[in-house]
């Protein structure tokens, strides 16, 4: 073991959840409750807890903060720390995604999110933080594994 000192960052786990027939794709999105970003849409998320898997901590905010439980597989988007992106401090985001099915779930807001809706990919409100870019990267992820 090193005796070397390195900065730690906050690890955050977010959900880019897609339902919805091919002609009209939806992302589930949630209104935050808090700063920063207050009513701002973004994707599911929070932090991972201490010790806590992050593919568990993904289902268990998604579950939180929207009522969805997500039993099915999840795709791994990637990492996401550039400096900046969020104004708490570092914060690496580890996202995951996946496609439900042609029927949107219903979904109710909870924890700290304030509201939990459905919106179609091609017409997206103002997204928080990164998540613009991170809902296009999920689309691709989920077009090269075929599941789009």
């Amino acid at each position: 073991m090193s005796n070397h000192s390195h900065p730690k960052a906050a690890v955050t786990a977010d959900v880019a959840l897609f339902a919805g027939p091919a002609v009209c794709r939806a992302v589930l999105l949630i209104r935050r409750a808090r700063e920063p970003f207050a009513g701002v849409w973004a994707l599911p998320g929070g932090f991972v807890d201490l010790g806590e898997p992050v593919e568990s901590a993904a289902r268990r905010e998604l579950a939180e903060e929207t009522g969805l439980l997500w039993e099915g597989q999840l795709h791994m988007v990637g990492g996401y720390g550039d400096p900046g992106r969020d104004p708490r401090g570092w914060t690496v985001s580890v996202v995951f995604t996946a496609l439900v099915g042609e029927y949107l779930p219903e979904v109710l807001g909870g924890d700290d999110a304030s509201l939990a809706q459905w919106h179609p990919v091609d017409a997206l409100p103002e997204l928080a933080f990164d998540h613009q870019t991170i809902v296009s990267d999920a689309i691709s992820v989920l077009r090269s594994n075929g599941k789009w």
